[in-house]
C-alpha cells in the first residue's frame, strides 16, 4: 500500500510547483449538507453510434493504451493534504499518517456557484497534464437541496441551462466524469414541495445532453441511495424522463454510507429496471455502513463512519465502471452534532474517518 501513496504524494508536490493558487488548486465551502466546495465533487451505455466517441468503459485504458484503473487526478492543495502538512509541523506525525490516507486520494471538485467555466477548466487541464481523469460535480440545479442544508442553486431555468453551456464549455474535450445533481431526481420523487418535476426533469436532460456531447466526458446521473428510495421501481420513470437513458450511468451512493454490497445489489435492480444502464458508487465514507442509532438525521455527521474502498475502476463487477470518493471525507455535512457549516472542513471528523479506515 506504500507505494500508490507515495508515488501520490510526489504527483501532488509536483503538481503544486505548476498549480500554485489557481482554481484548480482550491476548495472553499458551501452552506448544504453535501459537499459543495465553490471554486469559482433505454440501456445507458452511451450516446447514439453518430455521436461522439466515448471513452470505453468495459476496458479502461490510459492515454496511450496502457492498463489504467486507477486514472483519477488527485488534485494538490486538498483540505486534507494541508491538514497533514500542518500536523507534521507541529509534530503531530501519526496523524498526518492518517490524514495521508485522504490526501492521496482522488476526490470530486463540485462545481456549485454561478460561474463554473474557468474552474471546470483549470480542474480538467490540471489533469491532464498528468494523464489523468477529473471527477466533478454539476450542482445548481434551482431550487437544490429542496430548501434545506445546500439551498441555492440557479436562480432560474434559463440561467441553469447557461451554466450547464458554460460547464461544457470548460470540460473541452479533455478526459472528465461529471456526476449530475446529487439529490435532484430523489427530491422530485419524494415530493419536494418547492418542485416542478416535469421542470426538473427537463433541465436535468438538458444537462445529461449537453455534457455528455463533449468526447472526453461521461455522464453519470444522480439517483440517490438505497436508504432514501427503498423501491429503486419509482425512479424508472423520472430517470428516464430526466435523460438516463442518454448518459453513462447513474451515480449512488453520494454523500451516503451504504455498504457497497448494499448499493450494488440496489444498483442492479435499478439498472434491470433501465435495460442495463450503469453504475458508479460513492466509497468516500461508507468503510463501516450507514449509522444505526436512533434520529432522523442518521445522513448528517454520523459517529463511527470509517473511509471506505479507494476509488477505482477495478470494481470487479461489470456493471459498475467506478468507486468514486465524490463526497469529499471530512467535509462537514452540516451543524449536526457538533459540526460546523456544511461543507466545511472538520479536522477532528476526518481523523476519525482515516483512523476507523479498514485499508
Amino acid at each position: 500500500m506504500l507505494v500508490p501513496l507515495v508515488r501520490a504524494l510526489v504527483a501532488a508536490a509536483v503538481l503544486a510547483a505548476v498549480c500554485g493558487t489557481g482554481a484548480a488548486c482550491a476548495t472553499a465551502s458551501g452552506t448544504g449538507h453535501r459537499t459543495v466546495g465553490q471554486t469559482g465533487t433505454g440501456d445507458g451505455t452511451g450516446h447514439d453510434a453518430a455521436g461522439p466517441t466515448r471513452p470505453d468503459a468495459a476496458g479502461p485504458t490510459g492515454r496511450g493504451g496502457a492498463p489504467d484503473d486507477e486514472p483519477f487526478f488527485v488534485a494538490p492543495g486538498s483540505h486534507a493534504a494541508r491538514q497533514a502538512t500542518a500536523w507534521r509541523a507541529a509534530g503531530r506525525t501519526a496523524d498526518a499518517h492518517l490524514m495521508d490516507r485522504i490526501a492521496a486520494r482522488p476526490q470530486a471538485e463540485w462545481l456549485t456557484g454561478p460561474h463554473p467555466e474557468a474552474a471546470v477548466r483549470d480542474r480538467t487541464t490540471a489533469a491532464a497534464r498528468h494523464r489523468r481523469t477529473a471527477v466533478l460535480v454539476a450542482y445548481y440545479i434551482p431550487q437544490r437541496d429542496c430548501g434545506a442544508h445546500s439551498a441555492g442553486g440557479a436562480p432560474s431555468a434559463a440561467a441553469y441551462r447557461a451554466w450547464i453551456d458554460a460547464f461544457a464549455a470548460g470540460l473541452g474535450d479533455r478526459d472528465a466524469y461529471v456526476v449530475v445533481e446529487p439529490d435532484a431526481v430523489p427530491h422530485a420523487v419524494a415530493g419536494c414541495a418547492q418542485v416542478v418535476p416535469a421542470e426538473r426533469y427537463a433541465l436535468l436532460a438538458y444537462a445529461v445532453d449537453r455534457l455528455g456531447r463533449q468526447s472526453g466526458t461521461r455522464v453519470y446521473l444522480d439517483a440517490g441511495n438505497p436508504g432514501w428510495i427503498p423501491d429503486p421501481a419509482r425512479l424508472v420513470g423520472p430517470l428516464r424522463s430526466a435523460g438516463v437513458t442518454r448518459a453513462d450511468g447513474v451515480a449512488l451512493n453520494v454523500s451516503n454510507f451504504h455498504t457497497d454490497r448494499t448499493t450494488s445489489a440496489y444498483g442492479r435492480r435499478l439498472s434491470g429496471l433501465l435495460g442495463g444502464t450503469r453504475l458508479v458508487i460513492d466509497t468516500s465514507r461508507n468503510g463501516n455502513g450507514p449509522h444505526l442509532g436512533p434520529g432522523t438525521d442518521l445522513w448528517c455527521n454520523p459517529p463511527g463512519r470509517a473511509l471506505g474502498r479507494p476509488p477505482t475502476r477495478r470494481t470487479g463487477d461489470p456493471l459498475i465502471d467506478a468507486y468514486l470518493w465524490i463526497k469529499r471525507p471530512g467535509e462537514s455535512d452540516g451543524t449536526c452534532r457538533g459540526g460546523p457549516a456544511a461543507g466545511r472542513w472538520w479536522p477532528s471528523y476526518a481523523l476519525d474517518l482515516a483512523a476507523n479506515a479498514h485499508d
